[in-house]
């Protein structure tokens, strides 16, 4: 996927659409915006209508039907995407930036750090390697992500996902820091951020 299937699919929607709605992207599509060049065909996203009803949703779902039938780009899509997960989004819809504009749809971009919250509670190599070009790409500091990583952590509901995101989260910067941040990057230090944000004590 590239940038050019990503605005063919939204221009298809908002032509069958036609009323306002935002979009934030996640996923595939959004990392590809921010730097990752695994290729994808499909696009993850939460989407808020100006006017939300029965009616509108079904207009949306036909839409989207149409869009996925004329592109080949499968669609997974939620009012609310921190749905999906055991592991909150936290306020993902305060942390986006403008990606473009569709007519009446407006489609943003989660911001890498919480983006990146799906990826390491999958943790799959295509995962991990989003992840290294996207912190790379967009610069994001390790102490920010650490921050987000462990608000992430303390704010989830209890469940056996938990102690898995933290060793994920823990092995990502032990792994992988010196990689994204260079020789200078301190994994001692972020973890220390990640746990003191997750509430941890050690």
């Amino acid at each position: 996927m590239d940038r050019r299937q990503i605005d063919h699919f939204f221009k298809i929607l908002d032509a069958e659409f036609n009323k306002g709605a935002r979009i934030i992207l996640t996923g595939a599509a959004a990392g590809h915006i921010m730097g990752s060049k695994r290729p994808s065909v499909d696009i993850d996203f939460a989407i808020k209508l100006k006017k939300p009803g029965a009616l509108e949703w079904e207009e949306l779902e036909s839409a989207i039907r149409k869009a996925i039938a004329e592109t080949g780009i499968q669609a997974n899509y939620a009012e609310d995407i921190d749905k999906w997960g055991m592991i909150t989004l936290l306020d993902y819809e305060n942390n986006i930036k403008i990606y473009k504009k569709y007519g009446s749809l407006a489609v943003w971009v989660l911001s890498p750090a919480f983006w990146s919250i799906g990826k390491v509670t999958r943790f799959l190599d295509p995962d991990i390697k989003d992840m290294i070009q996207v912190f790379r790409k967009t610069k994001i500091p390790p102490i920010k992500l650490a921050k987000v990583w462990g608000r992430a952590l303390r704010e989830s509901p209890r469940s056996t996902v938990l102690t898995r995101f933290r060793r994920q989260a823990e092995s990502f910067f032990e792994s992988y820091g010196i990689k994204i941040w260079g020789l200078s990057f301190n994994s001692a230090r972020a973890i220390g951020q990640f746990h003191k944000s997750a509430g941890i004590k050690t």
